[in-house]
């Protein structure tokens, strides 16, 4: 009877099973709440530069082609980052760096020019009127639109104060990133140097964790980058620096603003068929200085210039993703509401990404429906039949 009082635990008592038990319970919610607190630590220390780093990753991975060729070649990597960095330098910091802090202002004086220039209802130009088969008809609409109720001004006013909106708030948000430029350009570098490191981690965590299917994405995703960058960001820079080198030549001021104004024409995709308003602005000026050459010179490079759209982009998203024009818009505008002048970059990038894996995984699922994801047998499996 001794004995089994001994054995007997005492009213009241925890059992020792249950007492190990939510202990080990209160061990992993401590673990995790620290985890929780560890992972809410490193957004907040990453959310002021979340801009620079998915812009210079996609830079990163638009570039990474040539950086895999310097490297053929013999190049180090420490060295073939530092040329990648030069070029983005030179090709894209610098430029906007001398362009950004007087664009606002310009774009601002070139509105107000353009809206005092219409205000005083001019007469039809002498160039206009002469010109065979169509300019008495041009003269004739030329003074209708003068001589209507308020002039042309009128008409144009209820989008004149929108677009002048859109192009100086483009400007303002483009000098306001420059310090962002700068940071994506080092952590472009950044990846440029240690990018294979990275690249092969990330596919072993997506191997382990869905299976060769999940890690495979992540080719796709780096495809959707480069069609965005080499389709959308590639034409519209095309485009612009096209624009500018055909208005300096032609000696038109204020090139380096109209090239600019074409690329975020060129980039909202919408806007895109105005940009025939800057070539064919710049040869109305022409024309009114009595530069009859330089003014048609201007209207068939700016005509070559429009025409770039329908025979580049869809030559250069052949390198990575075709993806509907309302999406690319919607990435445009919402990246820039987002990220400022820099999301006019990211937003269709991120865009493509997402709806290029929604494809991707839609497809996946459909011809290997018994592979889901966390398949642990699998996994292993696979892990040692490739030995990875």
């Amino acid at each position: 009877m001794a004995m089994s009082n001994e054995l007997i635990p005492a009213k009241g008592a925890a059992h020792p099973a249950t007492a190990t038990g939510t202990t080990q319970l209160l061990e992993r919610a401590v673990l995790l709440l620290l985890f929780a607190g560890l992972l809410f630590g490193i957004l907040a220390v990453l959310l002021p530069f979340t801009t620079a780093i998915l812009f210079g990753a996609s830079l990163a991975i638009a570039a990474w082609p040539l950086r895999d060729f310097l490297i053929r070649c013999g190049l180090k990597r420490g060295l073939t980052a530092t040329l990648l960095l030069l070029l983005a330098l030179a090709l894209i910091a610098l430029p906007l760096m001398a362009v950004a802090p007087s664009l606002a202002e310009h774009l601002t004086k070139g509105a107000d020019h353009l809206r005092d220039y219409f205000a005083s209802a001019p007469q039809v130009p002498s160039w206009l009127a002469g010109l065979p088969v169509v300019g008495e008809r041009l003269a004739r609409l030329w003074d209708k639109a003068m001589s209507a109720e308020g002039g042309i001004r009128a008409l144009l006013e209820p989008y004149s104060a929108s677009l002048r909106q859109m192009f100086v708030g483009a400007a303002a948000a483009l000098a306001g990133s420059v310090l962002q430029i700068i940071l994506s350009l080092v952590v472009a570098a950044v990846f440029w140097v240690s990018g294979d490191v990275l690249a092969a981690r990330l596919h072993a965590f997506l191997r382990k964790l869905c299976g060769e299917t999940a890690a495979a994405e992540l080719d796709v995703a780096a495809g959707a980058v480069r069609g965005v960058a080499y389709g959308v960001v590639g034409t519209a820079a095309i485009q612009a620096v096209v624009i500018a080198i055909g208005l300096v030549v032609a000696g038109v001021p204020g090139a380096a603003l109209l090239g600019f104004v074409t690329l975020l024409l060129a980039l909202s995709q919408i806007g895109a068929p105005l940009i025939v308003a800057v070539w064919g602005g710049a040869a109305v000026w022409l024309f009114g200085q009595d530069q009859q050459v330089w003014g048609i010179f201007l209207i068939v490079w700016g005509l070559i210039v429009s025409m770039m759209d329908n025979v580049i982009k869809p030559w250069l998203i052949g390198f990575g993703v075709a993806m509907p024009m309302s999406l690319t818009i919607l990435g445009v505008f919402g990246g820039f509401v987002a990220f400022g002048f820099l999301g006019l970059f990211i937003g269709p990038t991120l865009i493509a990404v997402g709806y290029t894996l929604l494809e991707a995984w839609s497809g996946a699922s459909t011809a290997q429906p018994e592979r889901p994801c966390g398949d642990e047998t699998h996994g292993i499996a696979r892990t040692g039949a490739f030995g990875s």
